[in-house]
Protein backbone atom coordinates (compact mmCIF):
# COMPACT_ATOMS: atom_id res chain seq x y z
CA UNK A 1 0.00 0.00 0.00
CA UNK A 2 1.04 3.69 -0.44
CA UNK A 3 1.76 5.73 2.22
CA UNK A 4 1.60 9.55 2.30
CA UNK A 5 4.12 12.10 4.05
CA UNK A 6 2.95 15.36 4.53
CA UNK A 7 5.25 18.62 4.84
CA UNK A 8 5.15 19.47 8.73
CA UNK A 9 5.55 22.54 10.91
CA UNK A 10 8.63 21.84 11.64
CA UNK A 11 9.06 25.96 13.57
CA UNK A 12 6.26 27.23 15.75
CA UNK A 13 3.46 28.06 13.83
CA UNK A 14 5.44 28.31 10.24
CA UNK A 15 2.81 27.60 7.35
CA UNK A 16 5.11 26.84 4.57
CA UNK A 17 8.49 25.73 3.59
CA UNK A 18 10.61 25.62 0.30
CA UNK A 19 11.29 22.19 -0.90
CA UNK A 20 15.85 22.97 -1.17
CA UNK A 21 16.68 19.36 -2.21
CA UNK A 22 15.61 15.61 -2.45
CA UNK A 23 17.66 13.19 -1.70
CA UNK A 24 15.39 10.33 -2.78
CA UNK A 25 13.97 9.48 -6.13
CA UNK A 26 11.34 7.30 -7.73
CA UNK A 27 12.07 4.26 -7.43
CA UNK A 28 14.69 4.52 -4.42
CA UNK A 29 14.53 2.20 -1.13
CA UNK A 30 14.34 3.99 2.19
CA UNK A 31 14.23 3.32 5.75
CA UNK A 32 12.36 4.45 9.06
CA UNK A 33 14.21 7.73 10.20
CA UNK A 34 16.10 8.10 6.82
CA UNK A 35 16.54 12.05 5.65
CA UNK A 36 14.39 12.14 2.06
CA UNK A 37 14.49 16.09 1.52
CA UNK A 38 15.67 19.10 3.12
CA UNK A 39 13.53 22.38 3.43
CA UNK A 40 14.03 25.96 4.10
CA UNK A 41 11.47 27.67 6.25
CA UNK A 42 11.65 31.22 7.27
CA UNK A 43 13.64 30.30 10.12
CA UNK A 44 16.43 27.90 9.12
CA UNK A 45 16.59 24.67 6.21
CA UNK A 46 15.82 21.59 8.47
CA UNK A 47 16.41 18.19 6.93
CA UNK A 48 12.80 16.23 7.22
CA UNK A 49 13.28 12.03 7.60
CA UNK A 50 10.31 9.47 6.39
CA UNK A 51 8.74 7.70 8.99
CA UNK A 52 8.39 4.66 6.27
CA UNK A 53 10.19 1.71 5.43
CA UNK A 54 9.55 1.07 1.48
CA UNK A 55 10.04 2.34 -1.94
CA UNK A 56 9.59 5.82 -3.51
CA UNK A 57 6.28 5.70 -5.21
CA UNK A 58 6.41 9.58 -6.38
CA UNK A 59 8.42 13.22 -5.56
CA UNK A 60 5.13 15.37 -5.70
CA UNK A 61 6.57 18.93 -5.65
CA UNK A 62 10.21 19.32 -7.61
CA UNK A 63 13.10 20.97 -5.73
CA UNK A 64 12.41 24.94 -5.68
CA UNK A 65 8.73 24.76 -4.93
CA UNK A 66 7.72 26.47 -1.93
CA UNK A 67 5.42 24.03 -0.24
CA UNK A 68 2.17 24.54 2.36
CA UNK A 69 2.08 22.63 5.84
CA UNK A 70 0.02 19.94 5.48
CA UNK A 71 0.45 19.02 1.65
CA UNK A 72 1.72 15.89 0.53
CA UNK A 73 5.48 15.94 -0.86
CA UNK A 74 6.19 12.05 -0.95
CA UNK A 75 4.53 8.94 -1.30
CA UNK A 76 6.32 5.49 -0.51
CA UNK A 77 5.15 1.78 -1.35
CA UNK A 78 5.17 -0.14 2.12
CA UNK A 79 4.99 -3.64 2.12
CA UNK A 80 1.75 -3.70 5.07
CA UNK A 81 0.08 -2.07 7.20
CA UNK A 82 2.02 -1.39 10.03
CA UNK A 83 3.36 1.91 10.30
CA UNK A 84 6.46 0.99 12.25
CA UNK A 85 7.83 -1.93 14.43
CA UNK A 86 5.29 -2.16 17.48
CA UNK A 87 7.38 -1.98 20.46
CA UNK A 88 5.25 -4.05 22.89
CA UNK A 89 7.75 -6.69 22.71
CA UNK A 90 10.62 -4.82 24.06
CA UNK A 91 9.65 -1.97 26.37
CA UNK A 92 12.04 -2.20 29.04
CA UNK A 93 14.50 0.13 27.86
CA UNK A 94 11.91 3.00 27.53
CA UNK A 95 10.27 1.92 30.86
CA UNK A 96 13.78 1.44 32.73
CA UNK A 97 15.10 5.14 31.50
CA UNK A 98 12.02 6.73 33.25
CA UNK A 99 13.01 3.99 36.58
CA UNK A 100 16.28 5.65 37.18
CA UNK A 101 14.96 9.11 37.59
CA UNK A 102 11.99 7.70 39.92
CA UNK A 103 14.35 5.43 41.78
CA UNK A 104 16.60 8.42 42.39
CA UNK A 105 13.93 11.01 43.68
CA UNK A 106 12.86 9.12 47.42
CA UNK A 107 16.19 9.61 48.75
CA UNK A 108 16.18 13.56 47.90
CA UNK A 109 18.89 13.04 45.42
CA UNK A 110 18.70 14.65 41.52
CA UNK A 111 17.73 12.34 38.65
CA UNK A 112 20.38 10.83 36.47
CA UNK A 113 20.01 11.85 33.18
CA UNK A 114 20.62 9.46 30.63
CA UNK A 115 24.04 9.77 29.27
CA UNK A 116 24.75 11.82 32.09
CA UNK A 117 26.13 9.50 35.17
CA UNK A 118 24.66 6.14 36.63
CA UNK A 119 22.24 6.62 39.79
CA UNK A 120 23.21 4.39 42.70
CA UNK A 121 21.57 1.09 43.26
CA UNK A 122 18.14 0.95 44.80
CA UNK A 123 15.77 -2.04 45.31
CA UNK A 124 12.95 -0.28 44.81
CA UNK A 125 11.87 -0.42 41.50
CA UNK A 126 8.51 0.66 39.71
CA UNK A 127 5.46 -0.88 38.83
CA UNK A 128 4.28 -0.87 35.46
CA UNK A 129 1.04 0.06 35.34
CA UNK A 130 -0.58 0.07 38.60
CA UNK A 131 1.79 2.17 40.16
CA UNK A 132 0.31 5.96 38.87
CA UNK A 133 -2.96 5.23 40.76
CA UNK A 134 -1.09 4.10 44.10
CA UNK A 135 0.96 7.21 43.81
CA UNK A 136 -1.64 9.43 44.04
CA UNK A 137 -3.47 7.69 46.14
CA UNK A 138 -0.48 8.65 48.73
CA UNK A 139 0.07 11.79 47.85
CA UNK A 140 3.26 11.24 45.68
CA UNK A 141 3.16 13.14 42.67
CA UNK A 142 3.12 10.44 40.12
CA UNK A 143 6.09 10.18 37.11
CA UNK A 144 4.90 12.01 34.03
CA UNK A 145 7.38 11.91 31.49
CA UNK A 146 6.41 10.37 28.06
CA UNK A 147 7.42 7.05 27.25
CA UNK A 148 9.27 6.89 24.02
CA UNK A 149 12.83 5.62 22.65
CA UNK A 150 15.67 7.68 21.74
CA UNK A 151 15.08 8.11 18.26
CA UNK A 152 11.43 8.66 18.60
CA UNK A 153 12.74 11.65 21.06
CA UNK A 154 15.27 12.62 18.23
CA UNK A 155 12.66 13.29 15.93
CA UNK A 156 10.72 14.85 18.12
CA UNK A 157 13.02 17.26 18.79
CA UNK A 158 13.83 17.73 14.77
CA UNK A 159 10.08 18.43 14.40
CA UNK A 160 9.38 20.87 17.11
CA UNK A 161 7.18 18.45 18.89
CA UNK A 162 6.76 18.28 22.79
CA UNK A 163 6.27 14.89 23.58
CA UNK A 164 3.59 15.81 26.76
CA UNK A 165 1.86 16.92 24.36
CA UNK A 166 1.69 13.80 22.23
CA UNK A 167 -0.80 10.85 22.33
CA UNK A 168 -0.14 7.64 22.36
CA UNK A 169 -1.61 5.12 19.86
CA UNK A 170 -0.14 2.23 21.83
CA UNK A 171 -1.85 0.67 24.84
CA UNK A 172 1.36 0.91 26.91
CA UNK A 173 1.57 4.63 26.43
CA UNK A 174 5.00 4.29 24.70
CA UNK A 175 4.96 7.08 21.96
CA UNK A 176 5.94 5.80 18.30
CA UNK A 177 6.95 7.82 15.11
CA UNK A 178 3.44 7.56 13.61
CA UNK A 179 2.35 9.67 17.01
CA UNK A 180 4.87 12.58 16.74
CA UNK A 181 4.44 12.64 13.20
CA UNK A 182 0.43 12.90 13.27
CA UNK A 183 1.31 15.59 15.98
CA UNK A 184 2.31 18.09 13.56
CA UNK A 185 0.04 17.61 11.10
CA UNK A 186 -2.58 19.78 11.27
CA UNK A 187 -5.86 18.80 11.59
CA UNK A 188 -7.43 19.99 8.46
CA UNK A 189 -4.36 18.81 6.13
CA UNK A 190 -6.19 16.11 5.04
CA UNK A 191 -8.57 18.01 2.64
CA UNK A 192 -5.55 19.99 0.94
CA UNK A 193 -3.52 17.20 -0.56
CA UNK A 194 -5.92 17.75 -3.44
CA UNK A 195 -4.17 20.32 -4.28
CA UNK A 196 -0.06 18.06 -4.67
CA UNK A 197 -0.88 17.87 -8.38
CA UNK A 198 -1.21 21.55 -8.90
CA UNK A 199 2.52 22.10 -9.02
CA UNK A 200 3.12 20.28 -12.23
CA UNK A 201 3.36 23.08 -14.75
CA UNK A 202 5.53 25.07 -12.28
CA UNK A 203 8.95 22.43 -12.31
CA UNK A 204 10.58 24.66 -15.56
CA UNK A 205 10.28 27.79 -13.58
CA UNK A 206 11.38 26.36 -10.53
CA UNK A 207 14.92 25.23 -11.55
CA UNK A 208 15.51 28.91 -12.53
CA UNK A 209 15.17 30.81 -9.38
CA UNK A 210 17.59 27.85 -7.59
CA UNK A 211 20.20 28.27 -10.11
CA UNK A 212 20.59 31.95 -10.22
CA UNK A 213 22.63 32.56 -6.78
CA UNK A 214 25.10 30.41 -7.78
CA UNK A 215 25.54 32.22 -11.55
CA UNK A 216 28.09 34.69 -12.00
CA UNK A 217 26.83 38.87 -11.86
CA UNK A 218 25.97 39.33 -15.49
CA UNK A 219 27.59 42.20 -17.02
CA UNK A 220 25.75 45.63 -17.95
CA UNK A 221 25.87 44.81 -21.52
CA UNK A 222 24.53 41.15 -21.31
CA UNK A 223 21.70 41.92 -18.45
CA UNK A 224 20.13 45.15 -17.35
CA UNK A 225 17.92 43.43 -14.40
CA UNK A 226 17.93 40.71 -12.43
CA UNK A 227 14.71 39.53 -10.25
CA UNK A 228 15.14 37.54 -7.18
CA UNK A 229 12.06 35.85 -5.70
CA UNK A 230 12.08 37.12 -2.00
CA UNK A 231 11.06 34.06 0.15
CA UNK A 232 12.74 31.93 3.29
CA UNK A 233 14.74 33.95 5.04
CA UNK A 234 15.11 36.77 3.55
CA UNK A 235 11.29 37.03 3.27
CA UNK A 236 11.08 36.27 6.92
CA UNK A 237 13.49 38.88 7.82
CA UNK A 238 12.29 41.77 6.15
CA UNK A 239 8.67 41.13 7.60
CA UNK A 240 10.26 41.05 11.22
CA UNK A 241 12.24 44.35 10.26
CA UNK A 242 9.16 46.41 9.05
CA UNK A 243 6.95 45.24 12.37
CA UNK A 244 10.62 46.17 14.90
CA UNK A 245 11.04 49.04 12.84
CA UNK A 246 7.63 50.67 12.89
CA UNK A 247 6.20 49.05 16.54
CA UNK A 248 9.33 49.78 18.80
CA UNK A 249 10.20 53.18 19.12
CA UNK A 250 14.24 52.83 18.40
CA UNK A 251 17.01 54.85 20.09
CA UNK A 252 20.29 54.63 19.09
CA UNK A 253 23.38 55.90 21.18
CA UNK A 254 27.50 56.01 20.49
CA UNK A 255 30.35 56.23 22.39
CA UNK A 256 33.85 55.60 20.77
CA UNK A 257 36.37 53.50 23.22
CA UNK A 258 40.25 52.95 22.85
CA UNK A 259 40.05 48.84 23.01
CA UNK A 260 44.09 48.64 22.48
CA UNK A 261 44.23 46.61 26.27
CA UNK A 262 41.20 44.59 25.05
CA UNK A 263 43.16 43.73 21.78
CA UNK A 264 46.20 42.68 23.65
CA UNK A 265 43.78 40.16 25.82
CA UNK A 266 42.64 38.36 22.97
CA UNK A 267 46.11 37.80 22.05
CA UNK A 268 47.22 36.56 25.52
CA UNK A 269 43.89 34.35 25.50
CA UNK A 270 44.62 32.32 22.05
CA UNK A 271 47.90 31.58 24.28
CA UNK A 272 46.46 30.15 27.32
CA UNK A 273 46.11 26.38 27.55
CA UNK A 274 42.51 26.40 29.03
CA UNK A 275 41.77 28.58 25.55
CA UNK A 276 43.16 25.74 23.36
CA UNK A 277 41.09 24.75 20.42
CA UNK A 278 38.55 27.27 20.92
CA UNK A 279 37.52 30.49 19.09
CA UNK A 280 38.77 33.59 20.57
CA UNK A 281 38.32 37.27 18.97
CA UNK A 282 37.46 40.46 19.65
CA UNK A 283 33.68 39.35 19.82
CA UNK A 284 34.21 37.07 22.39
CA UNK A 285 35.11 40.05 25.13
CA UNK A 286 33.23 41.87 23.72
CA UNK A 287 30.08 39.37 24.26
CA UNK A 288 31.01 39.08 27.54
CA UNK A 289 31.53 42.52 28.82
CA UNK A 290 27.81 43.16 26.98
CA UNK A 291 26.89 40.08 29.45
CA UNK A 292 28.40 41.91 32.55
CA UNK A 293 26.68 45.21 31.25
CA UNK A 294 23.85 43.14 31.45
CA UNK A 295 24.59 42.01 34.84
CA UNK A 296 25.01 45.47 36.61
CA UNK A 297 22.05 46.88 34.65
CA UNK A 298 19.49 44.02 34.60
CA UNK A 299 16.41 45.90 33.96
CA UNK A 300 17.49 46.11 30.61
CA UNK A 301 16.86 42.30 29.48
CA UNK A 302 12.86 42.75 29.37
CA UNK A 303 9.95 42.56 26.23
CA UNK A 304 7.13 44.77 26.20
CA UNK A 305 3.28 42.39 26.42
CA UNK A 306 1.22 44.65 24.01
CA UNK A 307 -1.84 42.15 24.67
CA UNK A 308 -1.70 42.49 28.51
CA UNK A 309 0.38 45.84 28.59
CA UNK A 310 3.29 44.47 30.85
CA UNK A 311 6.90 45.28 31.06
CA UNK A 312 7.99 41.46 31.46
CA UNK A 313 11.90 41.19 32.83
CA UNK A 314 13.80 38.45 31.86
CA UNK A 315 16.51 37.06 34.58
CA UNK A 316 18.44 35.35 31.98
CA UNK A 317 20.29 36.20 29.00
CA UNK A 318 19.63 34.47 25.74
CA UNK A 319 22.38 36.55 23.62
CA UNK A 320 21.77 36.96 19.93
CA UNK A 321 24.65 36.84 17.53
CA UNK A 322 23.98 38.10 13.91
CA UNK A 323 25.50 36.03 11.43
CA UNK A 324 24.47 37.03 7.55
CA UNK A 325 24.42 33.22 5.32
CA UNK A 326 23.91 32.82 1.76
CA UNK A 327 19.95 32.52 2.47
CA UNK A 328 20.13 36.11 4.39
CA UNK A 329 20.82 36.96 8.15
CA UNK A 330 19.83 35.26 10.59
CA UNK A 331 20.32 35.67 14.09
CA UNK A 332 20.67 32.54 16.27
CA UNK A 333 21.23 32.87 20.17
CA UNK A 334 23.40 31.24 22.81
CA UNK A 335 20.70 30.19 25.47
CA UNK A 336 21.51 31.17 29.28
CA UNK A 337 24.62 33.06 27.81
CA UNK A 338 25.08 35.05 31.47
CA UNK A 339 25.69 32.04 32.90
CA UNK A 340 28.69 30.63 30.87
CA UNK A 341 32.26 31.08 31.98
CA UNK A 342 34.66 32.49 29.02
CA UNK A 343 35.70 29.20 27.99
CA UNK A 344 31.83 27.79 27.43
CA UNK A 345 30.95 31.08 25.74
CA UNK A 346 33.81 30.74 23.26
CA UNK A 347 32.94 27.43 22.20
CA UNK A 348 29.05 28.44 22.53
CA UNK A 349 29.85 31.15 19.81
CA UNK A 350 32.60 28.73 17.78
CA UNK A 351 29.57 26.45 17.38
CA UNK A 352 27.03 28.79 16.34
CA UNK A 353 29.25 30.64 14.08
CA UNK A 354 29.54 26.99 12.04
CA UNK A 355 26.33 25.74 12.01
CA UNK A 356 24.96 28.82 10.89
CA UNK A 357 27.74 29.10 8.02
CA UNK A 358 26.64 25.54 6.92
CA UNK A 359 23.12 26.49 7.08
CA UNK A 360 21.65 24.09 9.66
CA UNK A 361 20.72 26.53 12.25
CA UNK A 362 17.58 24.87 13.82
CA UNK A 363 14.47 26.88 14.31
CA UNK A 364 14.48 26.19 17.85
CA UNK A 365 18.45 28.19 18.07
CA UNK A 366 16.60 31.69 16.65
CA UNK A 367 13.83 31.82 19.35
CA UNK A 368 13.88 33.19 22.68
CA UNK A 369 16.57 35.34 22.10
CA UNK A 370 16.55 38.90 24.48
CA UNK A 371 19.58 40.91 23.47
CA UNK A 372 21.72 40.78 20.46
CA UNK A 373 24.90 41.35 18.88
CA UNK A 374 25.54 42.57 15.39
CA UNK A 375 29.63 42.40 14.13
CA UNK A 376 29.40 45.24 11.33
CA UNK A 377 33.04 46.20 11.85
CA UNK A 378 33.91 42.71 9.64
CA UNK A 379 32.36 44.87 6.53
CA UNK A 380 35.34 47.22 7.38
CA UNK A 381 32.30 49.78 9.01
CA UNK A 382 33.13 52.33 11.44
CA UNK A 383 29.40 51.65 13.03
CA UNK A 384 25.55 51.83 12.29
CA UNK A 385 22.41 51.81 13.59
CA UNK A 386 20.68 48.67 14.11
CA UNK A 387 17.19 47.44 14.12
CA UNK A 388 15.88 45.35 17.33
CA UNK A 389 15.30 41.75 16.86
CA UNK A 390 11.65 41.69 17.11
CA UNK A 391 10.77 40.65 21.22
CA UNK A 392 14.14 42.00 22.28
CA UNK A 393 14.98 44.95 24.10
CA UNK A 394 18.53 45.86 22.67
CA UNK A 395 21.09 45.51 20.53
CA UNK A 396 24.86 46.14 20.29
CA UNK A 397 26.33 47.02 16.80
CA UNK A 398 30.04 46.34 17.37
CA UNK A 399 32.31 48.92 14.60
CA UNK A 400 35.61 47.74 12.63
CA UNK A 401 38.85 48.37 15.31
CA UNK A 402 41.26 50.92 13.63
CA UNK A 403 44.40 52.25 15.10
CA UNK A 404 43.95 55.74 15.14
CA UNK A 405 45.47 58.76 17.04
CA UNK A 406 44.32 59.05 20.25
CA UNK A 407 45.14 60.67 23.75
CA UNK A 408 46.51 58.26 26.11
CA UNK A 409 48.46 59.53 29.38
CA UNK A 410 48.28 63.09 27.93
CA UNK A 411 50.06 62.20 24.91
CA UNK A 412 48.80 61.73 20.99
CA UNK A 413 49.51 58.18 20.80
CA UNK A 414 48.44 55.48 17.87
CA UNK A 415 45.73 53.05 19.25
CA UNK A 416 42.97 50.47 18.73
CA UNK A 417 39.48 52.04 18.44
CA UNK A 418 36.26 51.22 17.92
CA UNK A 419 32.79 52.74 17.92
CA UNK A 420 29.91 50.75 19.44
CA UNK A 421 25.73 51.67 19.16
CA UNK A 422 23.40 50.34 21.22
CA UNK A 423 20.07 50.53 20.03
CA UNK A 424 17.30 49.79 22.90
CA UNK A 425 13.48 50.22 22.77
CA UNK A 426 12.57 53.52 24.58
CA UNK A 427 8.83 51.90 25.94
CA UNK A 428 11.40 49.58 27.55
CA UNK A 429 14.84 51.32 28.25
CA UNK A 430 15.20 55.33 29.01
CA UNK A 431 17.66 57.43 28.25
CA UNK A 432 19.66 56.64 31.50
CA UNK A 433 19.79 52.99 31.28
CA UNK A 434 20.56 52.77 27.53
CA UNK A 435 23.07 54.84 28.47
CA UNK A 436 24.75 52.66 32.02
CA UNK A 437 24.65 49.67 29.97
CA UNK A 438 26.52 51.31 26.69
CA UNK A 439 29.16 52.96 29.23
CA UNK A 440 30.03 49.86 31.11
CA UNK A 441 30.31 47.77 27.68
CA UNK A 442 33.15 50.67 26.76
CA UNK A 443 34.06 50.82 30.42
CA UNK A 444 35.39 47.18 29.77
CA UNK A 445 36.60 47.14 26.66
CA UNK A 446 39.04 49.94 27.39
CA UNK A 447 40.54 48.06 30.99
CA UNK A 448 39.18 44.16 30.34
CA UNK A 449 40.39 43.61 33.67
CA UNK A 450 37.06 45.09 34.74
CA UNK A 451 35.75 41.69 33.68
CA UNK A 452 36.93 40.42 37.26
CA UNK A 453 36.21 43.23 39.09
CA UNK A 454 32.53 43.51 37.97
CA UNK A 455 31.63 39.75 37.09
Amino acid sequence: MAREFKMPDVGEGLTEAEILKWYVQPGDTVEDGQVVCEVETAKAAVELPIPYDGVVRELLFPEGTTVDVGQVIISVDVAGDAPAPAPEPEPEPVVAEAEAEEEAAPSGRQPVLVGYGVAEASTKRRARKGAAPEAAANGTPALTRPLAKPPVRKLAKDLGVDLATVIPSNPDGIITREDVHAAVAPPAAPEVPAQAPAPAPAPAPAAAPAAAPAAPVASYDSVRETRIPVKGVRKATAQAMIGSAFTAPHVTEFVTVDVTRTMKLVEELKADKDMAGLRVNPLLLISKALLVAIKRNPEISASWDEANQEIVQKHYVNLGIAAATPRGLIVPNIKDAHAKTLPELASALGELVATAREGKTSPAAMQGGTVTITNVGVFGVDTGTPILNPGESAILAVGAIKLQPWVHKGKVRPRQVTTLALSFDHRLVDGELGSKVLADVAAILERPKRLITWS
